[in-house]
C-alpha cells in the first residue's frame, strides 16, 4: 500500500493538505505520483494567485499524461515550490516532503474539515 502520513488530510483527486499554523501545504499523494509515472514538468501558480477548493490550481506532466492538480482549499497561494522547476522528479521521490507543490493561506478557518483522513483515503484508493 502507498504511504499515507496521518498528519494530513486528503482529497478524492489525490492531493494532500497539511495545516501548519494559518497556512496549508499542498502536494499530490504517493498513490497519485505512482499512477502518473515519471514526472517531467510541474506547472504551479505564482504567489498571490487566488485558488478555489475543488478547482484546478496547476498541472503535472509525466511521461504518461498531463493531469490537473486541484486545490483542496479556497484561499491565496503564498508560495510555490521553486525547486520543482529544475527537479520535477522530487514529486516522485519525496511526494510528502521535498516534492510539496504550494502553500496556501486559506480564506477561512477549518478549511480542511471536509477532507478525508489518511484512513478514509486509504480505503478509497483500495477500492480503485
Amino acid at each position: 500500500m502507498a504511504e499515507l502520513p496521518s498528519d494530513r488530510r486528503y482529497t478524492d483527486q489525490h492531493e494532500w493538505a497539511r495545516q501548519e499554523g494559518r497556512r496549508v501545504t499542498v502536494g499530490i499523494t504517493d498513490f497519485a505520483q505512482d499512477q502518473l509515472g515519471d514526472i517531467v514538468f510541474v506547472g504551479l501558480p505564482a504567489a498571490g494567485t487566488d485558488v478555489q477548493a475543488g478547482a484546478p490550481l496547476g498541472e503535472v506532466e509525466s511521461t504518461k499524461s498531463v493531469s490537473d492538480i486541484y486545490s483542496p482549499v479556497t484561499g491565496t497561494v503564498v508560495e510555490a515550490n521553486g525547486d520543482l522547476d529544475d527537479s520535477p522528479e522530487l514529486v516522485n521521490s519525496d511526494p510528502y516532503g521535498k516534492g510539496w507543490l504550494v502553500i496556501i493561506e486559506p480564506a477561512e478557518d477549518g478549511a480542511l474539515e471536509g477532507l478525508m483522513s489518511a484512513e478514509d483515503y486509504g480505503r478509497a484508493i483500495e477500492e480503485t
